[in-house]
């Protein structure tokens, strides 16, 4: 296959291009499908403290008795705690029984603003070993700029909300100009996936419908972190490299943005 499984976001550290999202799942169930996406072969996990899950997903993580620097682990800083950047990042650790997290993210700017003091804590936090790298989600290309200015150091990662539907090109080069990988979320709840041109790719590679949309993100280098809490589809959701899709096909999902 040609896309490779993993980018470097900082230097040393790799992220999977395949995660398992954890928003909207509590509980038990977190920790059961967390520990379902570990046993697939997943190894990235993507959770955040406004989920309320952080302890199930730690507790997946040690129980899986996957090694912890095998798995990359992806936590949010949410906008109101703002002004608290280490106490909520040590509170993270203790929930999840971690030393660090291998990426940090402001969950989305507070007020609308950049967060630049923030992000100087973030800064010191990683530099500190904390965190392995920063980055945010949500932030709109203007309020990347403002983000950076002040310190020159750009955020590892923009994880936005991404499908077919909300394909922009320019904001996908606009990233990138920036050296900012984009991770998608929300790739299957935005997607249409009764649309005719999808169903018919897929019928043609003897795939589901959810496995070429997220195929489509990895033909765009974007990072992936489909949810569920079915095994069969956490499983489907990570077999994505078993085929790939051709330019043309590519480019008819790019046009149901149109």
């Amino acid at each position: 296959m040609t896309k490779d499984r993993s980018v470097e976001i900082a230097p040393g550290v790799s992220m999977p291009m395949i995660g398992f999202g954890t928003w909207q799942i509590t509980g038990e169930p977190a920790y059961t499908a967390t520990r379902a996406a570990l046993d697939a072969g997943y190894r990235h996990i993507d959770t955040a403290m406004l989920y309320g899950n952080e302890v199930e997903v730690g507790r997946a993580l040690r129980d899986s008795g996957v090694a912890r620097s095998d798995v990359f682990v992806t936590t949010k800083l949410p906008p109101k705690r703002i002004k608290r950047v280490r106490a909520t990042l040590e509170t993270s650790l203790k929930s999840l029984g971690l030393d660090y997290v291998d990426l940090w993210l402001i969950h989305w700017p507070p007020n609308g603003g950049p967060a630049t003091k923030a992000w100087q804590e973030f800064l010191d936090l990683r530099d500190q070993g904390l965190t392995r790298a920063v980055g945010v989600s949500n932030y709109d290309l203007d309020q990347l700029d403002a983000l950076t200015k002040p310190s020159g150091q750009r955020p590892a990662v923009n994880q936005i909300s991404w499908s077919p539907s909300r394909f922009d090109a320019a904001v996908l080069a606009g990233n990138r100009e920036r050296g900012i990988v984009v991770e998608g979320y929300s790739g299957l709840r935005g997607a249409d996936l009764s649309d005719p041109v999808l169903v018919e790719i897929a019928a043609g590679h003897g795939v589901t419908v959810a496995q070429v949309v997220l195929r489509w993100h990895l033909e765009h280098d974007i990072v992936v972190i489909p949810k569920s809490v079915h095994e069969n589809r956490i499983r489907e959701n990570f077999d994505l490299y078993s085929f790939e899709l051709s330019p043309p096909e590519t480019a008819r999902i790019d046009a149901l943005a149109r």
